[in-house]
């Protein structure tokens, strides 16, 4: 292993989780040496990144790499192709020779019709997803070109697994590894590797040997897939597009659509899993109490969307009252002797001024059109007095800010083979608590997985009929509008709660949720505020993952 001395050391203390499970994901194979040095020369020169408007392969520049396709474009906004558009140029010719020696050698089943070729240069990479499993058939072949990399297979009980797949090796993806973990690559300009110049691929672990810290180099990928002409019938039918018997949600077209959309995928979800949601909510978050807690003594204060009362007890000099509209969440509010009300946020039974303040932590963001989030907020500016403030927070699409994930973003860990799983947050979704058995897992139910995948700009643009892309969890944002998955923790008992569902080799994950997000872009929540003629924005910031305001009525 050839590297600059500076990029090349050993790690003495690196931190490394304890996975449980020290092996392969099932059905995944890495082939070492799967061509020769002089093939991967020829291949590479294969490519010609410039740009040419007769060339009938689609090629794009996308946010993380460059791409091309040949044989089917590969659409990222739904992680599928259209069958019955080809490209007309199909698959080089050259690849034809290495595509019949891999299926002679028993590596694929089906000859590959679909090639995507991505270069990513240092420190870029692929957001986690699952490749649509209606899409293509049942294995997906990679072929890694000019340097190695290593890329990040993720289970649904969270349990992660970081594999090294060398130059010119040959990842085959088949069985539960293609259809169930999700896969990607970090963006990052060092991966952390075996030190050991024997050791190649494989599972990235302290237990085999040091570790040190490998710079990252140029790397091209030919990716081939079969387009599936028939419906999927894999093992793993809840997370199946084509076994799936629900028909996703699509973006509303109309208030009453929306309206419908929050009942199914807001209301009726919280109140599904009001007690588990309740367990794992019970840390009040700083911003918001360093502002309850400024407050005059005697103010009136309504949290709007009050969940199970985390704010309603922060500041006992206040008189605070609370409405929510799950009625089990106000039922606990009630049994911690809190003042809470069930109600709709666009029509609180509170009169018009009587409010000295109001706090609405991670409300909006679950209104699934424009206008409803600014009635939302005019309804909270109805219950101020003049002068009065209220607090908002808004689950932010930027994941990253100055270079520092949110909390949202960073890995869960398991240590000693017991996990201590992060959960996505209903309220701010990015200010997380770390619980131990909290049963959010990542991305079981991406049936549709676009939004992992998605590499277009972000937007929240209303297409008709289009499917609502489903989040995998604790990854970045690609899309405005998005269901967010929860997997919900059953008890047995009263004491005791059941073991966690989709434990590894698992097809039988615990039962999914899916509550309907418009995640904020920078200066969006700013905006809306704006939309009222009877405000003033007092300050705005950015908070682990949120963007909040503080406003007053004027």
């Amino acid at each position: 292993m050839e590297v600059n001395c500076q990029s090349n050391f050993k790690l003495s203390k690196v931190q490394w989780k304890e996975l449980g499970l020290q092996a392969l994901p099932p059905g995944l194979t890495v082939v070492e040496e799967i061509i020769s040095s002089e093939e991967e020369k020829m291949l590479l020169e294969l490519i010609n990144w410039t740009e040419d408007i007769n060339n009938q392969n689609c090629q794009k520049s996308l946010k993380h790499r460059r791409v091309k396709h040949f044989g089917y474009e590969f659409h990222y906004e739904n992680n599928n192709v259209d069958k019955d558009k080809p490209l007309l140029e199909g698959l080089p010719d050259i690849c034809d020779s290495f595509l019949e020696k891999w299926l002679a050698e028993g590596y694929i089943k089906h000859k590959p019709d679909q090639l995507t070729i991505n270069q990513y240069e240092p420190g870029q990479g692929i957001p986690a997803h699952i490749d649509t499993h209606s899409a293509f058939e049942g294995e997906i072949v990679s072929l890694s070109l000019g340097s190695e990399v290593v890329m990040d297979f993720k289970h649904p009980d969270g349990v992660t697994v970081q594999v090294m797949l060398p130059r010119r090796s040959l990842l085959v993806m088949t069985g539960e590894s293609r259809y169930l973990w999700t896969h990607g690559i970090t963006p990052r300009k060092f991966d952390t590797v075996q030190a050991s110049e024997h050791y190649k691929s494989g599972i990235i672990t302290s237990d085999i040997g040091e570790l040190t810290l490998k710079k990252r180099e140029i790397r091209t990928s030919f990716t081939f897939r079969k387009v599936r002409h028939t419906p999927c019938t894999c093992s793993y039918s809840l997370v199946c597009d084509s076994q799936r018997k629900e028909t996703p949600p699509s973006f509303p077209e109309s208030d009453r659509e929306a309206s419908q959309l929050e009942q199914e995928h807001v209301h009726r979800v919280y109140e599904e899993i009001a007690g588990h949601f309740s367990s794992t909510r019970h840390t009040p978050w700083p911003h918001i109490v360093e502002f309850l807690k400024a407050l005059p003594d005697g103010s009136i204060v309504a949290d709007v969307g009050c969940g199970n009362g985390k704010y309603l007890g922060v500041n006992h000099e206040l008189y605070m009252i609370g409405c929510d509209r799950s009625k089990s969440l106000v039922d606990i509010c009630r049994e911690r002797r809190f003042q809470a009300v069930v109600c709709d946020a666009l029509a609180v039974p509170v009169r018009s001024g009587a409010c000295d303040a109001c706090i609405s932590i991670a409300v909006v963001h679950h209104f699934a059109t424009p206008e409803r989030r600014v009635a939302a907020l005019q309804e909270i500016v109805r219950l101020l007095r003049p002068g009065g403030k209220a607090l908002i927070y808004v689950w932010a699409m930027e994941q990253e800010r100055n270079n520092q994930k949110s909390k949202y973003l960073r890995r869960h860990r398991i240590s000693q083979g017991k996990k201590e799983e992060i959960e996505s947050d209903r309220a701010t979704e990015g200010v997380l608590e770390q619980l131990s058995d909290m049963g959010s897992q990542d991305a079981a139910s991406s049936v549709a997985s676009i939004d992992a995948a998605q590499e277009k700009e972000p937007s929240s643009k209303k297409v008709a009929n289009s499917e609502l892309p489903v989040h995998t969890n604790r990854t970045s944002f690609h899309s405005q509008d998005v269901l967010v998955p929860w997997h919900l923790k059953i008890k047995t008992s009263k004491d005791k709660p059941a073991e966690p569902f989709g434990s590894v080799g698992s097809h039988d994950p615990s039962p999914v949720f899916h509550r309907y997000y418009h995640v904020f872009c920078d200066g969006e929540l700013e905006a809306t505020c704006q939309a009222l003629s009877n405000i003033s924005i007092l300050q705005s910031y950015y908070d682990q993952g949120n963007w909040c305001v503080v406003l007053q009525k004027i």
